[in-house]
């Protein structure tokens, strides 16, 4: 197959790539949630990236089109095989072909757990401030959302076990752990990850790992898979390419299953509602899972923390305003607590004057009221522009 010239290499993620007008749920829904308009407006808030995938998830897809027919995925053989390769070698992580099944994305694969693993009018525990889809999907399926706050020392978050054991009362059945963490960005520790361990087993709680962010780390950082941490804790593990390579509209997940019970049930569940997976899916992250991909997030990943850097040295020195220490993720987590302001007075002045689209905190749940989300996955130009606009936007402060 021929390789088309602008497949070739890693990308320029200094591209400005206009995205307006091409179904984007960032840019094209901004206005209609936010009132910030896509002509002048920064997006900042759907958590994809504003760059193109590596060149071979591009070739995968092209050679798609070249072939021209589209029928039904088979032989998914070379697919988890990838997923293999990259388990074993970017995380030190050893698992079986069959303990993989594939979901329309992680909100989907979540969905599906507490659709396995709970019953309605039953409890999911979730550390709060967290990912706002998590409790919208437990809502849903009329399960109770159980917030054990995180709490905040030397601005990171910490697990409270004395207080979250004090609030146990039995009707919890699942618990989902977001790691790394999301919206604080952090990377928790193996003693971290062990803890959470024993508290489910404290309270007979299903064990769910999101770990979608788990390869969009900060140099000096290192994420440890929770089956790595603790071996003998069965776990419900969900990763995904789509978050880092930027292949979200292909929603494909995965629910990697160790444990046998756990295997069982959720099998059952994949097959009572005919869930199979899409085949553009599938051949992304086959491609994605590569050594071209490995070295396609290594370059993505430095330059984020180009980004990191120059957002928060710059939100940090507007008096009033804090971003948390991102360890991991591409998403920064503001805190406005120090301005003396209601939030409605400190997004108006986000949305209105420096007409920048940024996640509501109070949408994360419980200690999130007085944050803003920012997603800083964009060309640097584009970063160095909205931290202006925020300066101005709060220069009586300074």
């Amino acid at each position: 197959m021929t390789v088309k010239p602008e497949f070739a290499a890693i990308p320029d993620f200094d591209e400005v790539i206009d995205r307006v007008g091409t179904h984007s749920a960032k840019w094209d829904e901004m206005e209609k949630v936010y009132g910030v308009a896509p002509q002048d407006g920064i997006a900042m808030w759907v958590a994809d990236m504003d760059f193109r995938p590596p060149a071979c998830v591009q070739q995968a897809l092209q050679g798609m089109l070249d072939h021209g027919v589209y029928g039904y995925w088979g032989d998914e053989d070379a697919y988890r095989a990838a997923i293999g390769w990259w388990m074993k070698n970017r995380h030190g992580w050893e698992i079986e072909p069959h303990w993989i099944f594939t979901t329309h994305g992680l909100v989907n694969g979540t969905a599906l757990c507490v659709d396995a693993f709970t019953q309605p009018g039953e409890g999911v525990v979730l550390m709060t401030p967290v990912y706002h889809a998590f409790a919208r999907v437990i809502r849903a399926a009329g399960r109770k959302v159980v917030e054990c706050p995180l709490v905040l020392e030397d601005g990171r978050y910490q697990m409270d076990f004395d207080a979250w054991d004090a609030q146990m009362d039995g009707s919890a059945k699942m618990l989902v752990l977001c790691s790394p963490h999301n919206p604080g960005g952090r990377v928790w520790s193996a003693d971290e990850l062990r803890a959470v361990a024993a508290f489910c087993r404290r309270h007979d709680l299903v064990l769910v790992s999101d770990e979608i962010h788990h390869d969009l780390v900060m140099p000096g950082q290192r994420h440890i898979p929770f089956p790595v941490a603790v071996p003998d804790q069965p776990v419900v593990m969900m990763s995904a390419t789509t978050k880092t390579f930027n292949i979200a509209g292909s929603h494909s997940g995965n629910v990697i299953l160790a444990d046998p019970d756990l295997r069982a049930k959720f099998g059952a569940r994949m097959a009572a509602l005919g869930i199979s997976p899409n085949s553009f899916g599938i051949a992304m992250a086959t491609a994605a899972y590569s050594p071209e991909g490995a070295a396609w997030v290594d370059a993505l990943n430095a330059y984020l923390d180009g980004n990191r850097q120059i957002f928060d040295e710059a939100v940090n020195a507007i008096p009033g305003l804090r971003s948390m220490p991102l360890e991991a993720t591409y998403l920064a987590w503001v805190d406005f607590t120090g301005t003396g302001m209601l939030p409605a007075e400190f997004i108006a002045r986000v949305e209105k004057e420096a007409k920048i689209a940024a996640n509501h905190g109070v949408t994360f749940g419980l200690g999130g009221e007085n944050y803003l989300r920012f997603n800083i996955a964009t060309p640097r130009a584009r970063v160095i522009e909205a931290v202006e606009r925020l300066r101005a936007a709060f220069a009586d402060l300074q």
